[in-house]
């Protein structure tokens, strides 16, 4: 499986000189093509300026993120992302706010309509694509920001913190939402999470980041099979991946 994703030696200081303030140590990594990545680590451990990098929102201090064997320096037209803010247009339908990314590359004709529309119907929306966004609740918010995002179809899908607005069993429905909608597309991922369970739950490796300046502590392997179901929740082999995470973090000791 090719690597999709190389991260080579990035790290990210705000200011410079005596003033500077270390947030991320170099880390490197890969994801391969398909995978799905979560990043997991406490507060001020740099996750989210990690994500950014990656992203091409936060220039690094050093070191260089490569997709697909070219350098990114910018926001790129092949990689999404979704915030914990969904930042929908209020006076756009759903069907007009996943259609805003293609209306900015041009007009909009029967096919595009039809993209959207098809998204929508991924993500559980097909019957909501006239209701506007103070009509919907907060995890049909989420499920819309995702098939905007989609709708250019971006090779890597960036996730930050998405569900962590959301109550736990409406989380818990969107993981499965999200991991159906990865399968569908063969979406490449990389998520930040603050939930241990979330990222064994939905990963195939957790990358474990320690406190500031954010450096990777370690790589778990999620050696769980798929298709995944909340069952595999109760599982010891879940359990054990668990522990280990918050072995790394400090939170269990051994």
């Amino acid at each position: 499986m090719s690597h999709l994703l190389r991260v080579e030696n990035v790290s990210h200081a705000y200011a410079t000189g005596p003033d500077a303030n270390p947030a991320l140590a170099p880390v490197t990594f890969h994801v391969a093509d398909g995978e799905f990545v979560c990043i997991v680590g406490t507060s001020g451990s740099g996750k989210s300026t990690l994500l950014r990098i990656i992203g091409g929102l936060v220039q690094p201090s050093t070191g260089q993120v490569w997709l697909d064997g070219i350098p990114t320096t910018e926001p790129h037209p092949q990689i999404g992302f979704v915030f914990q803010k969904t930042n929908l247009m209020p006076w756009r339908t759903a069907l007009d706010n996943v259609l805003l990314p293609l209306e900015l590359l041009g007009p909009i004709g029967p096919s595009q309509q039809k993209e959207a529309r098809a998204l929508l119907a991924l993500v559980g929306l097909a019957d909501f694509a006239e209701s506007y966004p103070a009509q919907l609740s907060g995890g049909m918010a989420q499920r819309l920001v995702l098939a905007r995002t989609l709708v250019r179809t971006p090779r890597l899908l960036l996730l930050d913190e998405p569900f962590g607005a959301l109550d736990a069993l409406t989380r818990e429905r969107l993981n499965l939402e999200l991991l159906r909608i990865q399968t569908a597309q063969q979406q490449t991922v990389v998520m930040v999470t603050h939930s241990i369970n979330e990222a064994v739950f939905l990963a195939d490796r957790v990358l474990v980041l320690g406190e500031q300046p954010g450096r990777i502590l370690a790589e778990v392997v999620v050696d769980l099979p798929r298709p995944r179901s909340l069952a595999v929740m109760g599982s010891g082999t879940f359990g054990s991946l668990a522990t280990e995470i918050r072995r790394h973090i400090g939170l269990v000791e051994g």
